[in-house]
């Protein structure tokens, strides 16, 4: 099963959700060999729950995906932390749902969660966590408590890092992930549909839910895999995000 563990469903976080524009990343990421996605918008996106109703309106849910056109859509959100970086929670739509309401008193920008908090909140769901973008100048985790870090299921080696900083930006995530003991896999980081097959992970099985996916990534039966069209599959997308946020009215 191939499957892109970090993408978004909005072009930006001030936008509000767009079926059409979600259906048409999900199309884009079938046309690129995908049979899976991981949709974890931002925890502190307009409407949050709002894009979560629409989808269990129009969409089958089963395990903790939705089937959206034969392509399954796993349940998530990317979260901040207080001491600066970012986490990945994927799992079944109850307990997202949950979760994100307990964030609620944590998602201006002055009053981010703390991370041991973030850890220890997730620590009895049945969660997939993954540390976004690493070794990213603007959201490291290179800073915090490496004991706390272990307690992550793997990290996230991200198509946007590898377009700016270069390809050995690969490396050195798998370098830090190997010093904690943890997997790397990857994640587009798509808030545009041009940014599908930039990066993915191959699993061996095909997986229904979140954990299926963490025993997969743990047990190491995957591929990183890292298309040779990377660069222009982002460069091409951020130039198109620009091109349509300017098109339309952002509050």
């Amino acid at each position: 099963m191939n499957i892109d563990l970090h993408t978004h469903g909005k072009l930006a976080k001030k936008t509000d959700f767009s079926m059409d524009y979600f259906l048409s990343m999900t199309r884009e990421a079938k046309e690129n060999d995908l049979q899976a996605v991981a949709l974890t918008e931002h925890f502190n996106t307009r409407n949050f729950f709002d894009m979560l109703d629409q989808l269990d309106r129009e969409f089958e849910y089963i395990g903790d995906h939705y089937v959206v056109g034969g392509l399954k859509v796993f349940s998530g959100m990317e979260v901040d932390v207080a001491e600066v970086g970012h986490i990945l929670i994927i799992g079944n739509r109850v307990d997202i749902r949950e979760l994100r309401g307990q964030l609620e008193p944590y998602s201006g920008k002055d009053s981010f969660i703390p991370f041991k908090e973030l850890l220890d909140r997730t620590e009895n769901y049945d969660v997939l966590r993954i540390g976004a973008h690493p070794k990213r100048e603007s959201t490291p985790l290179t800073h915090h408590d490496p004991l706390q870090l272990q307690r992550l299921d793997a990290l996230d080696v991200n198509a946007k890092d590898l377009f700016q900083y270069g390809f050995g930006m690969a490396d050195e995530v798998r370098r830090f992930a190997d010093q904690l003991g943890l997997p790397a896999c990857a994640g587009s980081d798509s808030h545009q549909p041009l940014q599908f097959g930039s990066v993915y992970n191959q699993l061996q099985a095909d997986c229904d839910t979140a954990a299926q996916i963490r025993d997969e990534i743990r047990a190491g039966r995957y591929s990183l895999e890292i298309s040779q069209c990377l660069n222009v599959k982002v460069k091409a997308a951020q130039m198109m995000k620009e091109l349509l946020k300017k098109s339309m009215v952002v509050a």
